[in-house]
Protein backbone atom coordinates (compact mmCIF):
# COMPACT_ATOMS: atom_id res chain seq x y z
CA UNK A 1 0.00 0.00 0.00
CA UNK A 2 1.24 3.45 -0.93
CA UNK A 3 -0.10 6.23 0.48
CA UNK A 4 0.06 10.07 -1.85
CA UNK A 5 1.90 13.06 -0.67
CA UNK A 6 -1.41 15.08 -0.43
CA UNK A 7 -4.86 14.77 0.72
CA UNK A 8 -8.03 15.21 -1.89
CA UNK A 9 -8.36 18.71 -2.05
CA UNK A 10 -10.95 20.34 0.97
CA UNK A 11 -12.27 22.77 -1.58
CA UNK A 12 -12.28 23.09 -5.54
CA UNK A 13 -13.05 26.39 -7.07
CA UNK A 14 -13.59 26.77 -10.82
CA UNK A 15 -12.33 30.53 -11.88
CA UNK A 16 -13.81 32.37 -14.77
CA UNK A 17 -12.97 35.79 -15.40
CA UNK A 18 -13.03 38.62 -18.48
CA UNK A 19 -16.85 37.11 -19.85
CA UNK A 20 -17.27 40.37 -21.52
CA UNK A 21 -20.81 39.62 -22.40
CA UNK A 22 -22.59 42.15 -24.58
CA UNK A 23 -26.41 43.05 -23.76
CA UNK A 24 -27.80 42.40 -26.83
CA UNK A 25 -26.01 39.39 -27.44
CA UNK A 26 -23.68 40.82 -30.51
CA UNK A 27 -20.11 39.88 -31.39
CA UNK A 28 -17.47 41.07 -29.45
CA UNK A 29 -15.30 43.73 -31.39
CA UNK A 30 -17.46 42.07 -34.15
CA UNK A 31 -15.74 38.38 -34.02
CA UNK A 32 -16.23 36.85 -30.81
CA UNK A 33 -19.30 35.39 -29.77
CA UNK A 34 -18.59 36.04 -25.84
CA UNK A 35 -21.80 34.55 -24.64
CA UNK A 36 -21.24 31.27 -26.43
CA UNK A 37 -17.79 31.39 -25.02
CA UNK A 38 -19.34 31.44 -21.69
CA UNK A 39 -22.30 28.47 -22.56
CA UNK A 40 -19.50 26.70 -23.78
CA UNK A 41 -16.87 26.97 -20.97
CA UNK A 42 -19.59 26.17 -18.55
CA UNK A 43 -20.76 23.04 -20.51
CA UNK A 44 -17.26 21.27 -20.51
CA UNK A 45 -16.83 22.16 -16.81
CA UNK A 46 -20.38 20.76 -15.94
CA UNK A 47 -19.44 17.63 -18.06
CA UNK A 48 -16.03 17.13 -16.18
CA UNK A 49 -15.72 15.77 -13.10
CA UNK A 50 -14.52 18.65 -11.73
CA UNK A 51 -17.65 19.44 -9.40
CA UNK A 52 -16.51 22.85 -8.22
CA UNK A 53 -17.52 23.79 -4.86
CA UNK A 54 -17.88 27.40 -6.25
CA UNK A 55 -17.62 29.50 -9.31
CA UNK A 56 -15.74 32.48 -8.99
CA UNK A 57 -16.37 35.27 -11.61
CA UNK A 58 -13.39 37.96 -10.99
CA UNK A 59 -14.88 40.65 -13.04
CA UNK A 60 -15.26 42.54 -16.67
CA UNK A 61 -18.53 40.22 -16.75
CA UNK A 62 -20.39 42.59 -19.05
CA UNK A 63 -18.18 44.18 -22.02
CA UNK A 64 -20.06 47.69 -21.66
CA UNK A 65 -22.09 47.29 -18.20
CA UNK A 66 -25.40 46.81 -19.84
CA UNK A 67 -28.27 45.29 -18.08
CA UNK A 68 -29.33 42.88 -20.47
CA UNK A 69 -25.47 41.53 -20.62
CA UNK A 70 -25.87 40.52 -16.74
CA UNK A 71 -29.50 38.74 -17.50
CA UNK A 72 -27.64 36.75 -20.49
CA UNK A 73 -24.69 35.76 -17.75
CA UNK A 74 -27.24 34.79 -15.09
CA UNK A 75 -29.61 33.02 -17.40
CA UNK A 76 -26.58 30.78 -18.27
CA UNK A 77 -24.60 30.43 -14.88
CA UNK A 78 -27.00 30.47 -12.12
CA UNK A 79 -28.59 27.04 -13.20
CA UNK A 80 -25.65 26.04 -14.26
CA UNK A 81 -24.18 26.50 -11.16
CA UNK A 82 -27.69 24.95 -9.36
CA UNK A 83 -26.94 21.46 -11.26
CA UNK A 84 -23.45 21.53 -9.83
CA UNK A 85 -23.99 22.33 -7.02
CA UNK A 86 -21.91 25.51 -6.39
CA UNK A 87 -21.91 28.45 -5.17
CA UNK A 88 -21.50 31.68 -6.86
CA UNK A 89 -19.18 33.94 -6.22
CA UNK A 90 -18.71 37.18 -8.27
CA UNK A 91 -16.41 40.27 -8.41
CA UNK A 92 -16.11 43.75 -10.15
CA UNK A 93 -14.13 44.38 -13.05
CA UNK A 94 -13.47 47.86 -14.45
CA UNK A 95 -15.98 46.99 -17.64
CA UNK A 96 -18.73 46.13 -15.20
CA UNK A 97 -21.34 48.68 -13.77
CA UNK A 98 -21.92 48.42 -10.19
CA UNK A 99 -25.70 49.04 -10.17
CA UNK A 100 -26.99 47.40 -13.33
CA UNK A 101 -24.75 44.16 -11.61
CA UNK A 102 -26.09 44.13 -8.46
CA UNK A 103 -29.96 44.66 -9.99
CA UNK A 104 -29.74 41.98 -12.72
CA UNK A 105 -26.95 39.16 -11.80
CA UNK A 106 -26.95 39.59 -7.73
CA UNK A 107 -30.78 40.64 -7.16
CA UNK A 108 -29.94 43.01 -5.11
CA UNK A 109 -31.31 46.58 -5.28
CA UNK A 110 -31.19 47.58 -1.95
CA UNK A 111 -27.13 49.08 -1.87
CA UNK A 112 -27.04 52.31 -3.20
CA UNK A 113 -25.44 52.46 -6.65
CA UNK A 114 -21.89 53.90 -6.53
CA UNK A 115 -21.18 51.55 -3.44
CA UNK A 116 -18.21 48.70 -4.15
CA UNK A 117 -19.42 45.54 -4.54
CA UNK A 118 -18.10 43.25 -1.57
CA UNK A 119 -18.87 40.15 0.35
CA UNK A 120 -18.06 37.50 2.47
CA UNK A 121 -18.61 33.56 1.43
CA UNK A 122 -17.30 31.21 3.77
CA UNK A 123 -17.37 27.53 2.16
CA UNK A 124 -16.88 24.48 4.32
CA UNK A 125 -13.83 25.84 6.69
CA UNK A 126 -12.54 28.30 3.77
CA UNK A 127 -13.26 31.94 3.45
CA UNK A 128 -13.31 33.80 0.53
CA UNK A 129 -13.14 37.39 0.31
CA UNK A 130 -14.29 39.71 -2.68
CA UNK A 131 -13.21 43.14 -2.79
CA UNK A 132 -14.17 45.88 -5.50
CA UNK A 133 -11.22 47.23 -7.57
CA UNK A 134 -13.07 49.17 -10.45
CA UNK A 135 -13.15 52.85 -10.37
CA UNK A 136 -16.03 54.14 -12.11
CA UNK A 137 -14.91 55.82 -15.30
CA UNK A 138 -11.10 54.29 -15.03
CA UNK A 139 -9.86 51.45 -16.57
CA UNK A 140 -7.16 51.27 -14.07
CA UNK A 141 -8.14 49.68 -10.67
CA UNK A 142 -7.74 50.81 -6.51
CA UNK A 143 -9.06 49.50 -3.37
CA UNK A 144 -10.66 52.57 -1.61
CA UNK A 145 -9.62 53.37 2.17
CA UNK A 146 -13.14 52.30 3.45
CA UNK A 147 -12.53 48.75 1.87
CA UNK A 148 -9.40 48.51 2.99
CA UNK A 149 -10.88 49.14 6.71
CA UNK A 150 -13.40 46.72 5.97
CA UNK A 151 -10.60 44.16 4.82
CA UNK A 152 -8.27 44.61 8.11
CA UNK A 153 -11.45 44.21 10.26
CA UNK A 154 -12.56 41.12 8.63
CA UNK A 155 -9.12 39.43 8.46
CA UNK A 156 -8.57 40.09 12.21
CA UNK A 157 -10.02 36.69 13.01
CA UNK A 158 -8.61 33.59 11.17
CA UNK A 159 -10.52 31.11 9.37
CA UNK A 160 -9.73 27.18 10.01
CA UNK A 161 -8.85 26.65 6.22
CA UNK A 162 -7.61 30.05 5.77
CA UNK A 163 -8.51 32.98 3.09
CA UNK A 164 -8.85 33.68 -0.81
CA UNK A 165 -8.47 37.23 -1.60
CA UNK A 166 -10.75 37.76 -4.89
CA UNK A 167 -10.58 40.81 -6.71
CA UNK A 168 -10.54 41.73 -10.76
CA UNK A 169 -7.11 44.00 -10.95
CA UNK A 170 -4.52 41.41 -9.81
CA UNK A 171 -1.54 42.67 -7.71
CA UNK A 172 1.43 41.67 -10.39
CA UNK A 173 4.05 43.35 -11.89
CA UNK A 174 2.48 43.44 -15.45
CA UNK A 175 3.59 41.57 -18.43
CA UNK A 176 2.71 43.41 -21.14
CA UNK A 177 3.92 47.55 -21.37
CA UNK A 178 0.34 48.72 -22.42
CA UNK A 179 -1.21 47.29 -19.25
CA UNK A 180 0.42 49.46 -16.79
CA UNK A 181 -1.74 52.37 -17.68
CA UNK A 182 -4.56 49.77 -16.53
CA UNK A 183 -2.96 48.24 -13.37
CA UNK A 184 -4.20 48.13 -9.66
CA UNK A 185 -2.93 51.23 -8.07
CA UNK A 186 -2.20 51.55 -4.45
CA UNK A 187 -0.54 47.70 -4.16
CA UNK A 188 1.41 48.75 -0.84
CA UNK A 189 -1.45 49.99 0.83
CA UNK A 190 -3.09 46.67 0.46
CA UNK A 191 -0.08 44.58 0.96
CA UNK A 192 -0.03 46.93 4.45
CA UNK A 193 -3.22 45.10 5.44
CA UNK A 194 -2.56 41.79 4.04
CA UNK A 195 1.00 41.23 6.14
CA UNK A 196 0.82 38.37 8.82
CA UNK A 197 -3.30 37.70 7.69
CA UNK A 198 -4.68 34.43 7.06
CA UNK A 199 -4.63 34.94 2.76
CA UNK A 200 -3.47 32.37 1.18
CA UNK A 201 -4.29 33.36 -2.48
CA UNK A 202 -5.16 35.89 -4.13
CA UNK A 203 -7.12 35.72 -7.67
CA UNK A 204 -7.97 37.77 -10.29
CA UNK A 205 -8.41 38.65 -14.06
CA UNK A 206 -8.26 41.25 -16.16
CA UNK A 207 -4.99 40.31 -18.12
CA UNK A 208 -6.53 38.41 -20.08
CA UNK A 209 -3.87 36.03 -19.92
CA UNK A 210 -2.62 33.30 -17.28
CA UNK A 211 -0.13 34.51 -14.88
CA UNK A 212 0.87 33.98 -11.32
CA UNK A 213 3.04 36.03 -9.43
CA UNK A 214 3.44 36.81 -5.11
CA UNK A 215 1.92 39.81 -3.49
CA UNK A 216 2.99 40.13 0.28
CA UNK A 217 4.39 36.73 0.28
CA UNK A 218 0.94 35.65 -1.11
CA UNK A 219 0.30 33.42 -4.27
CA UNK A 220 -1.66 35.58 -6.98
CA UNK A 221 -3.36 33.44 -9.81
CA UNK A 222 -4.91 35.66 -12.34
CA UNK A 223 -6.97 33.40 -15.04
CA UNK A 224 -7.13 33.27 -18.63
CA UNK A 225 -9.97 35.91 -20.34
CA UNK A 226 -12.94 33.54 -21.23
CA UNK A 227 -13.89 36.15 -24.16
CA UNK A 228 -10.34 36.65 -26.08
CA UNK A 229 -6.71 36.26 -24.80
CA UNK A 230 -3.67 38.08 -25.35
CA UNK A 231 -0.92 37.09 -27.34
CA UNK A 232 2.24 37.03 -25.18
CA UNK A 233 4.17 36.26 -28.50
CA UNK A 234 2.71 38.70 -30.64
CA UNK A 235 5.24 39.16 -33.38
CA UNK A 236 7.31 41.94 -32.81
CA UNK A 237 5.92 42.89 -29.54
CA UNK A 238 3.63 44.96 -28.42
CA UNK A 239 -0.04 43.97 -27.50
CA UNK A 240 -2.40 41.65 -29.85
CA UNK A 241 -5.84 40.56 -28.50
CA UNK A 242 -6.78 36.52 -30.13
CA UNK A 243 -10.01 34.44 -30.47
CA UNK A 244 -7.92 31.58 -29.25
CA UNK A 245 -6.35 30.24 -25.65
CA UNK A 246 -9.61 30.60 -24.22
CA UNK A 247 -9.50 29.33 -20.38
CA UNK A 248 -10.68 28.83 -16.88
CA UNK A 249 -8.98 28.04 -13.57
CA UNK A 250 -9.31 25.53 -11.45
CA UNK A 251 -8.42 25.72 -7.95
CA UNK A 252 -7.53 23.14 -5.38
CA UNK A 253 -7.65 24.36 -1.66
CA UNK A 254 -6.06 21.85 0.52
CA UNK A 255 -5.01 22.44 4.36
CA UNK A 256 -1.21 22.32 3.31
CA UNK A 257 -1.13 23.84 0.00
CA UNK A 258 -2.84 25.79 -2.81
CA UNK A 259 -3.23 24.65 -6.46
CA UNK A 260 -3.85 26.77 -9.14
CA UNK A 261 -3.96 24.82 -12.98
CA UNK A 262 -5.23 26.19 -16.32
CA UNK A 263 -7.88 24.41 -18.21
CA UNK A 264 -8.89 25.57 -21.79
CA UNK A 265 -12.27 25.39 -22.83
CA UNK A 266 -11.51 24.51 -26.29
CA UNK A 267 -11.76 20.84 -27.07
CA UNK A 268 -8.73 19.12 -28.93
CA UNK A 269 -7.85 15.40 -30.66
CA UNK A 270 -6.83 12.69 -28.14
CA UNK A 271 -3.88 11.80 -27.58
CA UNK A 272 -3.29 8.41 -26.02
CA UNK A 273 -5.20 6.11 -24.44
CA UNK A 274 -8.54 7.82 -23.00
CA UNK A 275 -8.80 6.27 -19.42
CA UNK A 276 -12.74 6.42 -17.98
CA UNK A 277 -13.13 7.85 -14.48
CA UNK A 278 -14.07 4.22 -12.97
CA UNK A 279 -10.58 2.87 -14.94
CA UNK A 280 -8.81 5.45 -12.86
CA UNK A 281 -9.90 4.21 -9.69
CA UNK A 282 -9.48 0.98 -10.74
CA UNK A 283 -5.72 0.91 -11.53
CA UNK A 284 -5.32 3.25 -8.55
CA UNK A 285 -6.73 0.43 -6.51
CA UNK A 286 -4.42 -2.30 -7.81
CA UNK A 287 -1.45 -0.07 -7.69
CA UNK A 288 -2.32 -0.07 -3.54
CA UNK A 289 -2.70 3.79 -3.72
CA UNK A 290 -4.20 5.73 -1.77
CA UNK A 291 -4.67 9.60 -0.52
CA UNK A 292 -4.21 10.19 3.29
CA UNK A 293 -6.56 11.93 5.59
CA UNK A 294 -7.24 15.30 5.35
CA UNK A 295 -9.40 16.37 2.61
CA UNK A 296 -12.91 16.69 2.97
CA UNK A 297 -13.98 16.02 -0.31
CA UNK A 298 -13.97 12.37 -1.91
CA UNK A 299 -11.50 11.38 -4.31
Amino acid sequence: MTTTEHPAPSVVLAHLTDLHVTGEGAPLYGIVDSTASLARALERLEASDVAPDALVLSGDLADRGEPGAYDRIRALVEPAAERMGARLVIATGNHDDRAALRRHLLGDASEPADRPVTAVHRIGDLRIVVLDSSVPGAHWGAVDDEQLAWLADELRTSAPLGTILVLHHPPTPTLLDLALTVELRGQDRLAAVLAGSDVRAILGGHVHHAVSSTFAGIPVHAASGLAYTQDLLARGGGTRGQDGEQALGIVHVLPSTIVSAVAPVGEHAAVGERVEPDEVVRRLAAAGIVRPAGGSRSS
